[in-house]
C-alpha cells in the first residue's frame, strides 16, 4: 500500500506548509459526496488520529486514515497549471468512473 506524490505536488506541499508556519504533512481522504458517490478531502495535519496510516515520499508525509485507504491505495497525488486553472490531480488507479464534472469518482 503506497501514496506517492510527484515532484510539482511534493512542491507545492512544502510551500504551502512553509506559507501556515509549519504541520505534519497533508492528509488525504475520502468523503461521500457527488454525482458518482465519493470525493477527495485534501487538508492540513498538525495531530495525527489512532488509525492514520502516514506515507512519506519527497520528503512530504501524506497522512490516509484507514477507512479512506482502501479506495486511495496507490494513488499519486499531482499538481499542474492550464491556463488560468491550478490545482491538485489524484491519478488513482481504483477508480473505475467519475462524474461529468470532475468532481466525483466511483471504485
Amino acid at each position: 500500500m503506497a501514496i506517492t506524490l510527484t515532484a510539482a505536488a511534493a512542491e507545492r506541499v512544502h510551500s504551502f506548509l512553509q506559507s501556515r508556519g509549519g504541520g505534519l504533512g497533508v492528509r488525504l481522504g475520502v468523503k461521500t459526496s457527488g454525482c458518482s458517490g465519493l470525493a477527495y478531502v485534501l487538508e492540513f495535519v498538525d495531530v495525527l488520529d489512532e488509525d492514520d496510516q502516514v506515507f512519506e515520499d519527497r520528503g512530504v508525509k501524506v497522512i490516509v486514515d484507514e477507512k479512506s485507504l482502501v479506495y486511495l491505495d496507490g494513488t499519486q497525488l499531482d499538481y499542474g497549471k492550464e491556463g488560468l486553472n491550478e490545482g491538485f490531480r489524484f491519478n488513482n488507479p481504483n477508480v473505475k468512473d467519475e462524474c461529468g464534472c470532475g468532481e466525483s469518482f466511483q471504485v
